[in-house]
């Protein structure tokens, strides 16, 4: 779905329309998020993965019946957005309550590197698809996209269930509020939020600032390049760092990330028609900023959860990341339209580090050490 952007141009849209169109995908996400929360919570986390794998399957086909920009088009990828949110809010539940209490960074860590696999293989085969942009190509594309969805809701089928699968936790949402009152994990979601604003650039920008920066590299596919540094290099920090948090704490790790991302994005700048193999420095140094960041903020957002309300954690988390998106996809579109991808990229980077430097302050300055992982 890297290719997204793309497909919006292809019917009609301009960078305005796609940053509007991507942003608003992200609100159904976000405003069910409560009650996908109570769901996992009484359904358990293996259940509702398999909901939100049929559920983004079924939104991908739904873009074979889209011909022009129109209503139908925020209604598919409002779908694929809720659909992708519940196989992530589940999945992270789903680690949360069944690794051992102190490595909850590192398994959430681990977790995520499948992710990080898929970015490797996405972008190089969806270019396959669109070598030439015809909307049989574009359909191919989302019928396997949909397709492939299979085989993990075939897996989730030998995964062990969790403690709390089919209890009669509470579906009101004020429950919700709540128990996200009572657990309330601060600062921490400022940075959750920036980093939803960081993933327009891989997800929503850089397939067009491609397009449009006319970065061609013969026999090379620029974007598959691009997600070959990027998810390459964030599973290689990934895994060589994976007990850092245990030795210097979570924060520490997530603020070298922040700053990795936000350099990262300034990067962006250097990149022209003339020298298109220098969008591999911004993808390496936006990739080890993910690679950082992402496991080690949902941690210490989720350690003030506990464990029979993990599902509440994960969709405060994720709710704040897809609010960043919402909000920063069409200001972002907007800005690039009039001022250029190297003002949206930097916009991105600044916004990401004031974030960093924020949770700093009102964390590891005001408060002391911070616990170095969940539980600890």
């Amino acid at each position: 779905m890297a290719h997204y952007s793309r497909w919006i141009e292809f019917l009609g849209g301009s960078l305005s329309e796609v940053g509007l169109i991507m942003g608003v995908g992200a609100s159904l996400g976000l405003l069910l998020r409560p009650w996908m929360a109570q769901w996992i919570n009484r359904l358990g986390p293996r259940v509702m993965w398999s909901c939100g794998l049929i559920f983004f399957s079924l939104s991908a086909l739904t873009n074979l019946f889209l011909e022009s920009i129109g209503l139908e088009i925020f209604l598919v990828r409002s779908g694929l957005v809720m659909g992708a949110a519940i196989v992530f809010a589940s999945g992270l539940t789903y680690i949360s309550q069944t690794s051992p209490e102190s490595r909850k960074t590192e398994a959430i860590g681990i977790f995520g590197i499948g992710g990080f696999l898929g970015m490797l293989a996405g972008p190089f085969v969806g270019d396959l698809f669109l070598a030439t942009r015809l909307q049989e190509n574009f359909e191919m594309l989302f019928l396997v996209a949909a397709v492939t969805n299979a085989l993990p809701l075939v897996l989730l089928y030998f995964l062990r269930p969790t403690v709390n699968e089919g209890s009669k936790s509470s579906l009101r949402v004020s429950d919700f509020i709540l128990i996200t009152r009572r657990y309330w994990p601060g600062s921490i979601l400022l940075v959750d939020f920036a980093f939803g604003v960081c993933m327009t650039a891989p997800f929503v920008f850089v397939a067009i600032f491609i397009d449009r920066e006319s970065l061609d590299m013969p026999g090379i596919s620029v974007i598959g390049l691009f997600f070959l540094f990027y998810a390459g290099i964030a599973i290689i920090v990934r895994l060589s760092s994976r007990r850092l948090p245990d030795r210097i704490g979570s924060a520490k790790v997530l603020l070298c990330g922040v700053f990795l991302m936000s350099i990262g994005m300034l990067c962006f700048s250097i990149v022209h028609a003339g020298n298109p193999w220098l969008i591999s420095i911004p993808a390496i140094l936006t990739g080890a900023g993910h690679g950082l960041m992402f496991h080690t903020m949902t941690s210490l957002t989720l350690q003030t959860f506990p464990m029979a309300v993990r599902g509440t954690g994960s969709a405060i988390a994720l709710m704040m990341l897809d609010l960043g998106t919402f909000i920063g996809a069409p200001v972002l579109g907007v800005l690039g339209e009039r001022y250029g991808f190297s003002v949206l990229f930097a916009t991105i980077g600044g916004f990401n580090l004031y974030s960093g430097l924020t949770y700093a302050w009102f964390t590891m300055g005001k408060s002391g050490p911070q616990p170095k992982d969940i539980g600890n």
